[in-house]
């Protein structure tokens, strides 16, 4: 089987990682992200990814490298990244709360040896029910939010006030579990 590397020094991305059960080693991606929509949240997810897959895959001469990259967008229009600060995740939670959104989780899957590549992306709406301010400082103090998309998690507390997804729970997490099955198995890695 040929190696797998995982291009994302993410805890939540490697958790999902481990349900495929592949071997699989983790080299973080050192690709500047792109933090502006010029098209559509697809095309932005699916450049992130292909960016922090293509850096990492020039770094090693074997294996088939999986970047991926996970942004949410809010009913205003409005891309949420990563927050700065707790007041910005706070401010951004409920945004979000407000009205149901979108998380967007692009993939991009290279064969070092060939050069060949997959790239494809995920989206899920997820509604959540509205938290008072105290309630949402409560949460940030259990699950820090600085290192999420969107600042929460669904798999954690914040499935507590995360009622109904449409799409892919594990695109919510970080990682399409179910796409990038499918497109692993392109390159002749098997799954099941």
């Amino acid at each position: 089987m040929k190696k797998i590397i995982l291009a994302s020094g993410s805890p939540q991305r490697r958790k999902l990682m481990k349900i495929l059960g592949l071997p699989f080693v983790v080299r973080p991606s050192r690709a500047v992200e792109i933090t502006q929509i010029t098209k559509d949240c697809a095309h932005l997810v699916k450049a992130n990814a292909l960016l922090k897959a293509q850096e990492v895959a020039q770094r090693l001469r074997e294996g088939i490298v999986i970047g991926s990259d996970t942004v949410v967008y809010s009913s205003k229009g409005r891309l949420i990244l990563k927050p700065q600060n707790l007041q910005e995740a706070k401010k951004n939670l409920k945004e979000l709360m407000a009205k149901p959104h979108w998380v967007y989780s692009g993939l991009a899957v290279i064969d070092t040896q060939t050069g060949r590549q997959e790239i494809g992306y995920e989206k899920t709406k997820v509604f959540m029910t509205q938290l008072s301010d105290d309630a949402i400082s409560r949460y940030h103090k259990l699950v820090p939010p600085l290192d999420k998309a969107g600042g929460f998690d669904i798999e954690g507390r914040g499935a507590l006030f995360i009622p109904r997804i449409e799409g892919c729970y594990f695109n919510v997490v970080g990682l399409p579990l179910a796409k990038l099955a499918q497109m692993l198995k392109k390159f002749g890695v098997n799954v099941l």
